[in-house]
């Protein structure tokens, strides 16, 4: 070969290979303008600007926290901390007499499945209610100061994991318990927990304009362990659907002993009915509460076999399906309410459980749903357009399919492991079908490093299209076991207290302030201003309050600063207290003054430019 025939291949296989190396690279430089324009796209959809206001609210439990974690949809920026069965000293919640006394002398609790009121299937957002697993109590939040007005405990109770869920209207707020115990307090040994033990259901009432809870009744059931639970809409609107596991009575190593049956149960239990029965005295009464067996009452209750170790039960908006996942099987079951109805009608039962009359599978389950590969499945949303959406905790993943044929549309990764989720509007009878966020287990190494314990996390996903995207991921406190997220418009907060001079214990002139003394206890009936507490204006030192030592002292506070975000703290220093009072609230601190000495006071919460200058004295003379 001569050299110019090399020469002119050589040239040739350079600009061929220029040409690659260019393809590529282009390609590549292509592929990171796709992605950095698909990441802009997504910053876009999160993007919040000054001034305006994210279009929901995501009310997020806060697990063993015992707190309500508030978000805001799309922005997933942490709003709120609300206390509810814990103390909070930031707000001074569980310190002022109100609170303290409405905990109940509990320091944590453990709040799994918050539920917002309802009107006609639809969140009102007048009040949200939530459960403690760890101390049996049942909390509402009165969503017009985001603050927690009424607490109840609940007797008989063994850990209410399974609700809270409401009735279309919010006529009963319901807890099914997660441990079975003995009725009453009693004893009884674990040889004898299937005869001694009861699962029971707490059916509570909640009156909104005294902002106070009643126990109406409480439904007993078999000892098996009880899941979230949904309440049946418009043509199942009398019914409650709850997933059940344990149906084996084991009382040990329930990991592998309370999963040896292929099937559990879902109860259907007409709550109607109950109402009706109890109302016509047909009950017993246990420490205080009204119970009744649905088993003694017939058409009261019903099973359905469903896959094993189900985790939640989800009625669809129109209220004629309920969708159950049994998390050791991967697969979601559609169940139809008119089957069942029809089935009981015809008194069509296979057999009966523990008393409880089952319904053959094949006559109540319309279809199964199993995409390939998807394991663990859990908790179903829905959106407003017939579809259906599952989060998978071991593959991590949600899935999305169309709940009348089955049809498995779309997936799409989480980081990792979810548990629940929530769609906008997605527990009422008309979902927005606008975002999905799964509330994950794990994060991975997605954030910043704290230590061995990783935080928790959220992925945000868009779901309006056919497609989901995936838009992004967030960390959160511990533990975002469920949420519901609801439209802004529906939520309307007040901006201060309003003023009411016949309210106890308020004061809201300076010339009305005072120090009584009634025996061995002070009362002091103050105000908070920008920027000073009085005491008691007639006083030479009306910021300083003197009493002796073992006094039980009372301070009344009125903010009488009507203007919002007007907080003012209150802390005694070294007498481990502090409270809050919120623009134009009276708040009440109750303590005993066992330790004399002289005790600065200061506004814990900044108010105003003179906010250091807020301050006072306690004096407690020694005796």
């Amino acid at each position: 070969m001569n050299t110019n025939l090399k020469r002119v291949l050589a040239a040739i296989f350079g600009i061929v290979l220029g040409l690659l190396v260019a393809i590529v690279f282009f390609a590549d430089f292509n592929k990171g303008n796709q992605n950095a324009e698909s990441n802009k796209t997504k910053a876009e959809k999160v993007y919040v600007p000054y001034g305006e206001k994210d279009e929901y609210y995501m009310m997020a439990s806060g697990g063993h926290s015992g707190q309500l974690f508030v978000y805001g949809i799309p922005s997933m920026r942490k709003i709120r901390t609300v206390p509810v069965f814990t103390p909070d000293p930031a707000t001074g919640y569980g310190f002022d007499s109100a609170t303290k006394e409405m905990l109940g002398g509990f320091t944590w609790g453990d709040f799994h499945h918050p539920s917002i009121s309802e009107t006609d299937g639809e969140y009102d957002g007048e009040f949200l209610f939530a459960n403690d697993v760890g101390n049996n109590r049942v909390a509402a939040v009165d969503l017009s100061t985001f603050q927690t007005v009424d607490m109840m405990f609940l007797p008989n109770m063994g850990g209410p994991h399974a609700g809270v869920f409401v009735t279309e209207n919010t006529e009963y707020i319901a807890l099914p318990t997660r441990f079975a115990r003995p009725l009453g307090d009693a004893y009884a040994t674990l040889d004898e927990y299937e005869e001694e033990y009861k699962g029971v259901v707490s059916m509570t009432t909640f009156d909104r304009e005294a902002k106070k809870f009643d126990l109406a009744y409480q439904i007993v059931l078999p000892p098996w362990s009880y899941d979230l639970s949904d309440a049946g809409k418009k043509m199942s609107g009398d019914w409650i659907v709850m997933t059940t596991y344990n149906t084996e009575f084991a009382t040990t190593n329930l990991e592998i002993n309370a999963s040896q049956n292929d099937r559990d149960y879902i109860v259907l239990v007409n709550w109607k009915k109950l109402e009706e029965e109890v109302a016509a005295g047909n009950y017993d009464e246990v420490n205080g509460a009204k119970t009744i067996d649905p088993r003694k009452h017939k058409g009261a209750i019903y099973a359905v076999p469903v896959a094993k170790s189900p985790h939640g039960v989800d009625v669809t908006p129109d209220g004629t399906r309920f969708i159950a996942a049994g998390k050791l099987a991967p697969m979601m079951t559609v169940f139809s309410f008119q089957q069942a109805f029809d089935a009981i009608e015809k008194g069509e039962f296979v057999e009966e459980k523990y008393g409880i009359p089952v319904l053959a599978y094949e006559d109540v389950m319309e279809r199964e749903v199993d995409p390939p590969g998807a394991l663990g499945p859990l908790h179903t949303q829905f959106d407003d357009r017939g579809n259906a959406f599952n989060t998978m905790f071991i593959s991590s993943e949600i899935v999305k399919w169309n709940i009348e044929t089955g049809e498995v549309i779309d997936r799409t990764p989480t980081y990792f492991s979810p548990g629940h989720s929530a769609a906008t509007e997605g527990d009422t009878v008309s979902p927005d079908g606008k975002w999905i966020v799964a509330l994950n287990k794990i994060a991975k190494d997605n954030f910043l490093s704290v230590g061995p314990s990783h935080p928790e996390s959220m992925d945000l996903i868009d779901i309006s299209g056919d497609k989901m995207e995936h838009v992004m991921a967030a960390p959160v406190d511990p533990e975002p076991h469920y949420a519901q997220i609801i439209h802004r418009d529906k939520i309307e907060t007040i901006t201060v207290y309003p003023k009411d001079e016949d309210r106890k214990n308020s004061v809201w002139k300076q010339e009305d302030t005072r120090v009584e003394r009634n025996g061995n206890e002070v009362h002091i009936y103050g105000i908070a201003m920008r920027s000073k507490f009085i005491f008691d204006a007639k006083s030479e030192r009306p910021d300083a309050v003197t009493v002796k030592q073992g006094d039980r002292v009372f301070f009344h506070m009125t903010n009488i600063d009507l203007d919002q975000d007007i907080t003012h703290g209150f802390g005694i220093n070294e007498y481990d207290l502090n409270f809050e009072v919120q623009p134009g609230q009276t708040n009440t601190l109750e303590f005993v003054a066992d330790k004399p000495g002289v005790y600065p006071i200061y506004c814990t919460n900044f108010c105003s430019a003179l906010h250091q200058e807020m301050s006072g004295y306690l004096l407690v003379e020694p005796k």
